[in-house]
């Protein structure tokens, strides 16, 4: 009878969550982490944009300090502007300096260099922390927080940071032990309020601290903001690590990690915790209907999950749907509890270029914009993240979101409407790799990939509506032909290649051929070629034809059932780190900091079709 108990144990909490109305996924998708995408299909027209690349050897470039921890970003629009708040240290994770970084954008795709929004904090000497050998000597703070972002009822924007205390490397910043939160308000020109604490932990206060406490401001209306961040459950829960283990401010005081949630229709808070853990409250979050349950058949270990109400009014989850870091896809809901489906947002895991304690691979903790924290004007949903704990990105995800494409392509940027040429396309765009609209020498609007990371590469990829039999027709210029590469791949819907052409830096145009390389011609620099691939996927062949003359016929060097997603990339296709990597890398990349020349490539029209 005890065996028999135990084996339906699972089913009968199934039924019992199912009865208290969790969040869930009734999808058949999963992710096979083979692969750095998944083999997940993509959301249509996700423009994944980079937002710092860490440089320890030119820090000018990126923070000018040479910072290479950087993680744990917070997202906000408020005043036309995106404002991004992200935690550094100089190496690895818990390992002392730490400092909170503040980086703007009018548009979400040029972001201005960062800033220091909370400085690295002085520990007194002789501090000690109960469990923990030893005291502070020479040490500096640990910031680490989950909120970044509050916009006050009178219409405030604050932001907050947290002075966490690792007196050894295995310490742990948010063990309720540190020093407290503070505050500081981002004004409307811009600039930075002065810098207070709005909540001690035990043993701190303004005799013994650096900054003041915010009540002994003179802005009445900042101390009001204040106010109304205490006053708020919601935002109080997202401080449950660092807090007091006691605090009264905290209406769930267990230790359930990085806290979000959404309104559901009824008004009722879903609320979201990493592992995928999900609870409801029916009061605005002062107390929970149950303790927090992983949702049925959500799969996520770690990193965070960002649930959102969208500007449709649909709902979405974004997370990392495996026991890896990799990749970071979106789930869909109409109700905010039914997940139904599962598909790409960032398949890419750039190289980690400096190693570091706890530096986990693959696009991870990723945040968007908190209820309340503003609507950007586009109506995307926008999210953060960094890449290896090392880059920060940021995420565009277009509403309604759409995921099948019913129309080929027939893009001519010249003749597109400014500022939408790049709709319907996914884009990967590392600083150094850059994916845009530019002119060509001759005024021309081309999409344009350029690249000079040596350990990146820009991508530009089309959806295209399930072909058996496809022509993809392109014009294309390389700027040089003896530097840089230009791969393009037509693909199916799981990013399975089929077929894929090399511009190379030796001038020649490439086909794979199984095993081989076959040879196509030499190319030219500074001049386009029209190049059409027609390809039959039961066949299991294609043919190339570059301005008008046939060139190649060849078998796909795999066989796919269709043909869904054409790829431009400006590098061979990574395969590390796997599901056999090391969980830390602890050494650097060479010359990790320093760019190569730089490759340009220009597409000028694009354009598919099927064929009988």
């Amino acid at each position: 009878m005890k065996k028999y108990i135990l084996s339906i144990l699972p089913l009968i909490m199934v039924l019992l969550l199912a009865a208290q109305d969790t969040v869930h996924y009734s999808g058949t998708t999963l992710t096979n982490v083979d692969y750095h995408h998944g083999q997940l299909s993509p959301v249509i027209g996700v423009h994944n944009i980079q937002v710092l690349r860490a440089n320890r050897e030119k820090p000018e470039t990126a923070d000018d300090f040479g910072w290479t921890y950087n993680h744990g970003p917070n997202m906000a629009y408020w005043n036309s502007t995106f404002f991004i708040q992200y935690l550094s240290n100089e190496v690895g994770e818990h390992i002392p300096p730490g400092q909170v970084f503040l980086t703007r954008s009018s548009n979400g795709y040029q972001w201005a260099k960062p800033i220091v929004l909370f400085p690295p904090y002085k520990i007194p000497d002789g501090t000690a922390k109960e469990g923990i050998e030893g005291e502070a000597k020479d040490l500096y703070a640990v910031l680490h927080q989950r909120m970044g972002f509050y916009v006050a009822p009178n219409g405030k924007l604050l932001t907050l940071g947290y002075f966490g205390i690792c007196i050894t490397k295995e310490d742990d910043p948010n063990d309720g032990k540190g020093i407290g939160r503070a505050v500081r308000e981002i004004n409307e020109d811009g600039s930075l309020g002065p810098i207070y604490f709005i909540r001690y932990n035990h043993g701190w206060n303004e005799k013994n601290t650096d900054y003041p406490f915010y009540d002994s401001s003179k802005d009445k209306a900042f101390k009001k903001a204040c106010e109304s961040l205490l006053a708020d459950p919601l935002m109080m829960q997202q401080w449950v690590e660092e807090a007091d283990r006691d605090d009264p401010l905290i209406p769930l005081k267990k230790q359930f990690k990085a806290f979000s949630y959404y309104h559901l229709n009824d008004g009722r808070v879903l609320g979201l915790w990493k592992y995928a853990l999900t609870s409801i409250s029916d009061n605005g979050g002062l107390s929970w209907e149950y303790n927090p349950v992983r949702a049925p058949k959500f799969v996520n270990k770690n990193a965070k999950i960002w649930g959102q109400k969208l500007s449709d009014g649909s709902y979405a989850t974004v997370y990392n749907p495996s026991q890896f870091r990799w990749p970071l896809a979106i789930s869909q809901s109409k109700d905010g509890i039914d997940y139904y489906n599962l598909h790409l947002i960032n398949g890419e895991i750039s190289t980690m270029r400096y190693g570091g304690q706890f530096k986990s691979y693959g696009p991870q903790y990723v945040r968007g914009i908190l209820e309340g924290n503003g609507i950007p004007s586009d109506s995307a949903m926008w999210v953060s993240y960094s890449m290896n704990k090392e880059d920060i990105w940021v995420s565009k995800i277009p509403v309604p979101v759409q995921t099948i494409s019913s129309t080929h392509s027939n893009d001519v940027f010249n003749e597109m409407i400014d500022g939408t040429e790049l709709d319907g396309w996914n884009i990967f765009s590392p600083v150094w790799a850059p994916v845009s609209i530019q002119k060509d020498e001759n005024g021309t609007k081309v999409l344009c990939l350029k690249d000079k990371d040596r350990y990146d590469y820009a991508v530009a990829e089309k959806v295209v509506p399930s072909s058996k039999k496809i022509s993809v027709e392109f014009e294309l210029e390389a700027k040089q032909n003896d530097t840089g590469l230009l791969q393009v791949e037509i693909q199916d819907a799981k990013g399975s290649p089929a077929i894929r052409l090399s511009f190379t830096d030796e001038g020649k145009i490439l086909n794979k051929d199984g095993y081989n390389i076959g040879s196509i011609m030499e190319y030219e620099a500074n001049k386009y070629y029209a190049v059409r691939i027609e390809a039959d996927a039961e066949r299991n062949y294609f043919e190339v034809f570059i301005n008008g003359e046939k060139k190649t016929s060849r078998m796909c060097f795999q066989m796919l059932d269709s043909f869904s997603r054409v790829m431009f990339r400006t590098g061979e296709r990574r395969y590390s780190p796997n599901i056999e990597s090391p969980q830390m890398q602890l050494f650097d990349v060479k010359d990790a900091g320093i760019p190569v020349e730089e490759a340009v490539f220009h597409i000028k029209s694009f354009k598919t079709s099927s064929f009988n």
